[in-house]
């Protein structure tokens, strides 16, 4: 299939469906690439970088590793939503949605909002892949930390961040004031999840995981034994709650299992990766 020249997809609407091409969007290009490797996938770069990978009409299908992680974290706080209630989710970084599909087909009746800052990558995906509509799916233009500061307290159960400029998150979305600002915003036992790339030394996730330790009582660390012993670089999942994190058994064995098996470290493991980093916050004195 012939690739589209870049910003061919800018005039008027994108045609339905997903084509590979590369995409003029506000914030530079996004490249759509066909993944041959699985029918039906695609690949959805970012200014050059890797963002996420869909499968159309099999939302439950995650290729991105750290994504399965999140999952595992997700349904071992909830088999199925308590008292019947809708799982309310925010997710800060949209992407293509991977995550709020998965969530949407894992729980019918979830109410989530994708927070994303590119307006023209937001209307894209909407227009290539098989996202939910609202109210089970809203996309919602807008900076992150803009918008987590505008919410009611105790309205969401689940808060996920992962935003990248680069290969980096923002700093604004990692300090403790921010932190604190998530907290809020979560009902009591709310499960707030990070996604952290960083390299071999993992400076960034030990501050990252210091940082979040100073504001939720439990803390946990989720990355492959390769990623943890500083040989590459690579993501970082930490989770925080009020409610402790490691309580269901089959969790540890699902996070081994899979095609890149991963440690968990909560409690004493996780006081002792960040031991000694220092807090993020807002003014940086380093």
């Amino acid at each position: 299939m012939g690739r589209r020249k870049a910003g061919a997809g800018a005039a008027g609407e994108p045609e339905t469906g997903p084509a590979e091409g590369i995409y003029g969007i506000s914030s530079g290009t996004a490249e759509l690439v066909r993944d041959p490797e699985m029918p039906g996938a695609w690949l959805l770069k970012i200014n050059g970088v890797q963002s996420s990978h869909v499968v159309l009409g099999q939302p439950l299908v995650l290729d991105f590793e750290y994504m399965r992680w999140m999952a595992a974290l997700i349904e071992s706080r909830w088999a199925e939503p308590e008292d019947g209630r809708p799982l309310r989710a925010l997710h800060l970084g949209g992407g293509a949605c991977s995550m709020a599909r998965y969530l949407a087909a894992r729980y019918p009746h979830a109410r989530q909002v994708v927070v994303e800052i590119d307006a023209r990558l937001a209307e894209l995906v909407r227009t290539w892949f098989d996202i939910p509509r609202a109210p089970l799916v809203r996309i919602r233009v807008g900076e992150a930390r803009a918008v987590t500061e505008s919410l009611a307290g105790g309205s969401r159960d689940l808060v996920i961040r992962d935003v990248f400029a680069g290969s980096r998150t923002p700093r604004p979305l990692t300090t403790l004031e921010f932190t604190r600002t998530v907290r809020q915003v979560l009902a009591p036992g709310g499960l707030y999840l990070v996604n952290c790339g960083d390299t071999p030394r993992l400076e960034g996730a030990r501050r990252e995981v210091a940082t979040i330790a100073e504001v939720f009582e439990h803390v946990a660390v989720v990355a492959d034994p390769p990623m943890l012993k500083g040989r590459r670089f690579g993501n970082v999942v930490i989770a925080g709650s009020d409610a402790p994190l490691g309580e269901d058994p089959q969790l540890a064995r699902t996070l081994l299992g899979g095609a890149v098996p991963a440690r968990f470290l909560d409690g004493g493991e996780a006081a002792r990766f960040c031991a000694g980093a220092r807090i993020l916050q807002d003014t940086p004195g380093d």
